[in-house]
């Protein structure tokens, strides 16, 4: 039986945010055998650009989209969900914001639902008891569920204010649910997509960039930094989001499409 993986992305979570949030299963994963890992997205930090380039493993300026308008590829780059699909692996995807249909081509996922955040106030949660209740009936070997609140909360109530680490907390009970019902049996990865400063993000501030990376694999294989690259700053981060898409290729033995440029973490 090949293993199975779960992604949950949680909109605009900075990585400081953890913190100050205040929830106690944010330490209490890392002693079930998670590992935490400081990372970075890429610019321009915006959700879009962000999530095409955690799925298809390369920089905005190669997948062209560099806004939340999704820009077809003028050469291809084979999605996550699309080698999985090509390699007979069933996916499922839940998720509150429209724009998010673009991470893969039409016909690569098995399963979807949508649920817009702007009509459904506890969109996080009702994501969360639907992905549940379909990983329980049908065992997917992906499963990606995102988290629009926080972003949401961020852009109408400011960054790191009370309204703001309050939608952060309920996107870790959301977390820490999915984390116990499927420890064992899935592999868990958990991250953002972008931070945010004020109401607003896109920059390369750090409060824009920073993002938190969890793995925690079922057989616990070391999670190790990503090497910094040939002309790369020094004080690099220890991970980008472009490398997530290669580390859960790798835990799932499945080969990783040759364009991508991100590196595994295992």
């Amino acid at each position: 039986m090949g293993k199975k993986s779960i992604l949950i992305l949680v909109d605009g979570m900075r990585r400081d945010a953890l913190e100050a949030c205040g929830h106690p299963f944010v330490q209490e994963i890392l002693k079930t055998g998670a590992v935490r890992l400081a990372a970075r997205c890429v610019m321009p930090s915006v959700t879009l650009p962000c999530h095409i380039s955690l799925f298809h493993s390369v920089p905005p300026q190669r997948h062209g989209t560099l806004t939340n308008d999704y820009t077809q590829q003028v050469r291809p780059v084979r999605s996550l969900p699309e080698q999985l699909h090509l390699l007979e692996k069933s996916t499922a995807m839940f998720y509150s914001w429209e724009q998010l249909r673009d991470i893969a081509l039409p016909g690569n996922m098995d399963y979807s639902l949508f649920m817009n955040l702007h009509r459904h106030e506890h969109s996080d949660v009702c994501l969360t008891d639907a992905a549940l209740s379909y990983i329980d009936a049908e065992k997917p070997d992906f499963v990606f569920l995102y988290l629009g609140q926080t972003d949401e909360t961020g852009h109408g109530k400011g960054w790191m204010g009370e309204e703001y680490l309050q939608t952060v907390y309920t996107a870790w009970d959301c977390i820490e649910r999915v984390a116990r019902k499927t420890q064992g049996e899935y592999d868990l990865f958990i991250t953002a997509d972008h931070g945010g400063h004020e109401r607003c993000h896109g920059t390369e501030m750090p409060e824009d960039m920073n993002i938190p990376l969890f793995v925690r694999t079922v057989d616990s294989l070391p999670v190790k930094p990503r090497l910094q690259r040939e002309g790369e700053p020094e004080g690099k981060q220890q991970a980008s989001i472009m490398d997530i898409a290669p580390t859960i290729a790798t835990v799932m033995g499945i080969p990783l499409p040759r364009d991508w440029e991100g590196e595994s973490l295992v």
